[in-house]
């Protein structure tokens, strides 16, 4: 059996029903101040959207959410919506889950690539010169 979901000792349910101000106080304090001073014009675009979507998929439209915005935190109401953020290049597809809460949703995009240490590409050095091109 799945252990049910706790996010400081509330359960996802309790936190779907609490109003802002509550969630806010459960919140680590860089979290906090970033709510606590407000959402951005951008921030706000975002959540209507979002909110637009979920009803979309109450309804049973599948809607995903494009968007550019990666400071926006994930707030309870955010969790089963479908999100493409974008990581500077392309947009990432993401699925919103409870264990999410509290995280900004750039932290699930990474923008950049790992890099790979392996053999030289031509002009690299010297002795690629006589490296054979396959």
């Amino acid at each position: 059996m799945p252990k049910e979901f706790l996010y400081r000792g509330h359960s996802l349910v309790s936190l779907q029903g609490m109003s802002m101000d509550e969630f806010i106080n459960l919140l680590p304090s860089r979290q906090r101040r970033s709510l606590q001073r407000g959402l951005t014009p951008e921030q706000r675009i975002l959540l209507e959207k979002m909110r637009a979507a979920q009803e979309d998929q109450k309804k049973g439209k599948e809607t995903t959410v494009k968007t550019h915005v990666r400071d926006m935190l994930i707030l309870p109401e955010m969790i089963g919506a479908k999100v493409h953020v974008h990581n500077g290049k392309e947009f990432v597809a993401l699925d919103i889950k409870p264990e999410m809460i509290g995280h900004y949703i750039g932290e699930f995009a990474i923008t950049n690539k790992p890099v790979r240490h392996g053999t030289p590409g031509i002009g690299a050095s010297r002795s690629s010169m006589y490296v054979p091109l396959k």
